[in-house]
Order: structure tokens, then sequence, then C-alpha cells
């Protein structure tokens, strides 16, 4: 935290290694609070923190603040939405790549002393359609990505301006019409009322068959239940998933056994270059709002 350290107007108390009893003993004085994914941020806490200005989130969402209770008491709400741009989209297209040419199963095949090369023939990325739903700062870095490896470029965003679509260079299609074209679905959209479950039996009984999907996203935008069915019966040929509506994974989740699958623990923004990024942005963000800087839009997804 040197942004702040350096700032001889404020007090800096870090509360991670005491828990949730350190936490809300410092919060009867905080004016600022900074989190990551961990901590939930709800009535409960706010109540607690009768001085509490802002609340900066250290990565893109938000989903473990409750934002209508922080607008109800008047705090501002702050995210650090570029940190992770670029380790989220390159962990996108490793988990693209790995379905696409079972790196995974590869590797576990030859440790285990075999060499079946047949079984292992995977799909070529050049020439495919890559369809991103989501065109943000990460979504943008993927088809930036999927540019560089040859293949077309499909989006869906019906928040960007025509000038933003033109910059990215992507050909935008409603969303039942990228799913029906586009041999990866790749999702990177917030997780809301509109996009909860946005991928589900219906979404993907339209897309290719043969097609793959990632999400490092949000869990809840896609059904599990669909997605592993549709692997098992080879509707899509692949699925990379960084996410998951219960985190960790339960062990009853049909995910498990799913083929073809490729898992990460959330590790989207899970680089040493991108915590720090992130740390950097919403820590600059957080001081100027309690120094009283000129600001710019609050949230940022």
């Amino acid at each position: 935290m040197a942004v702040l350290d350096a700032e001889p107007g404020l007090e800096v108390v870090d509360v991670s290694p005491g828990g949730r009893e350190v936490l809300f003993e410092a919060l009867e004085r905080a004016a600022g609070l900074i989190v990551r994914g961990g901590t939930t941020v709800d009535e409960v806490l706010l109540r607690a923190a009768p001085a509490l200005r802002v609340v900066g989130r250290a990565g893109v969402g938000v989903d473990n603040i409750d934002l209508g209770a922080a607008a109800r008491r008047g705090v501002a709400v702050m995210n650090a939405p570029s940190g992770n741009t670029c380790s989220t989209a390159e962990l996108t297209f490793g988990l693209l790549l790995a379905a696409a040419r079972h790196i995974a199963r590869a590797d576990r095949s030859v440790r285990a002393g075999e060499w079946d090369r047949k079984a292992l023939r995977g799909s070529q990325l050049h020439g495919r359609a890559l369809g991103v739903v989501g065109a943000g700062r990460i979504g943008s870095a993927v088809l930036a990505v999927g540019r560089a490896f040859g293949m077309g470029l499909l989006a869906c965003d019906p928040y960007l301006t025509p000038h933003r679509m033109e910059e990215i260079g992507a050909e935008f299609l409603e969303f039942r019409a990228l799913l029906e074209r586009a041999d990866v679905v790749s999702f990177h959209v917030p997780l809301t009322a509109e996009t909860d479950g946005m991928l589900g039996e219906a979404e993907l009984a339209r897309m290719k068959p043969g097609a793959f999907l990632v999400n490092a996203s949000r869990g809840g935008v896609v059904d599990e239940r669909a997605v592993a069915r549709a692997l098992i019966e080879g509707r899509l040929a692949g699925a990379g998933l960084d996410v998951f509506a219960e985190e960790p994974l339960p062990a009853g989740s049909p995910l498990r056994e799913a083929p073809n699958l490729v898992t990460t623990p959330h590790l989207g923004g899970a680089t040493d270059e991108a915590k720090r990024a992130v740390a950097i942005e919403v820590a600059t963000s957080v001081r100027d709002a309690l120094l009283g800087a000129e600001l710019g839009p609050a949230l940022n997804l």
C-alpha cells in the first residue's frame, strides 16, 4: 500500500492477518476500505463503519459488495477495471488452447508412459471464428489475441458505441446470432440480473456442433449442468472454465466428470503483475476519493 503510505494525512491499517474481528474493530473509525474478493461487504459490515466514505475492490468484479446497501449509506464503490486485463486475456487463451489441443490430457498420458498421438489429435484455431460476449477491456484484449492467431472476430456487446466497435474491428452481432456462427464462444461480462444464466440449454443448442466454450468472467453466467451435458453428449468439443457458480467447485458438481473440460481455480487475475497493478489502481482511486481529488466514474465494469 505504498500509494497510501506516502500520504501523510492518511493512516493505513492492514487487517488481513487478524480476521473479521480485527476488521470490525478498525471499521469503527475507517473512512476508506480496500478489499479483494474474499471479503463480503454487506449491510452488517457497512453498519459497523459509521465514518466510511469509500470501498475499493482490488479487481474488476464487485459481486462481493452489496451495491444497494452502499448506495443507501452514501458510500462510493470503486474497482480496478484495467489491472488484470492482460492476465485474464492470456488465461482465456490458455484455457482455449488446453481444451483444443488436449494439453492436460496429453501431459497425464505421457506421464503414464503412453504415446497415443492419434487419440490426442486436436483442433487448430487459425481460421476459426472467435465469438466474444462482452467486448470491454478484457473482451477486446481477447479479440486482439484472436486476431494474432488468425481467427475471425465476432463480438456481442449492446453497450458499446459505434466508434468503439469500429476501433475493436470485430463484426458485432446479436447474442443468438453470435452463438450460431462462432466456433469458440468466450464470456467476458459481469454477473448481473441480465447476465445470470445467460448461457443455458437453449443457448447451447444454438451453438455449432463441435464448438468450444470458455468462461473466465463469472461462474453464474453459464448453466454448469447444461454445459456438463453438452460435453458428455459431444455437442461441445471442449470447454475451459476458470469460474464457477460456487467456489471452490463442489464435490458433487457434474463438471467434475465432464470430458474435454479444462478447469482452473479462478486464476484470471492471479499473476504477480496483475495483483500489483490492481492494488496500485484501487489504492490510487481510494486515496483520491479520501483527499477530495477530482474523480471519474466511481465504478467501472
